[in-house]
């Protein structure tokens, strides 16, 4: 089943807390996942939280955005892999990341966004 894009919702637990305060390395680490499947970076934002040093990195790129939020004291990252159009796998970017943190343990979800098909399920509601 086709759709508009991929979303991948990943969470890594057991990180080295050293990496998840790394603003410059996990910047880099993100970058690359992003050449590596293809993505035309398009802005940045960048906070670090005080007093551990948790990070809150998203990427805005032309065919969606890669986020990070990271919780040092806990050694867990939260990561959001978004991809539009046809020609880009967010699995390509997930396999530079996973590879860098190195988390013990680890859950993906991936979803595809925007199927339009004929006789697809549509769960949207109005809430009056």
């Amino acid at each position: 089943m086709k759709g508009l894009g991929r979303h991948l919702i990943i969470e890594f637990y057991g990180c080295n807390p050293e990496m998840l305060a790394n603003d410059e390395r996990i910047k880099k680490t993100l970058l690359r996942s992003i050449e590596v499947m293809g993505g035309h970076v398009k802005g940045e934002c960048l906070y670090k939280f005080p007093p551990y040093g948790g990070i809150t990195l998203l990427i805005a790129i032309a065919e969606s955005h890669v986020s990070i939020h990271t919780w040092p004291e806990h050694g867990y990252a939260a990561i959001d892999i978004f991809t539009c159009g046809s020609n880009m796998d967010p699995w390509k970017a997930y396999d530079v990341i996973i590879n860098e943190f190195k988390p013990r343990k680890f859950n993906v979800t991936d979803i595809r966004r925007g199927i339009l098909e004929e006789g697809t399920v549509d769960n949207s509601h109005t809430i009056k």
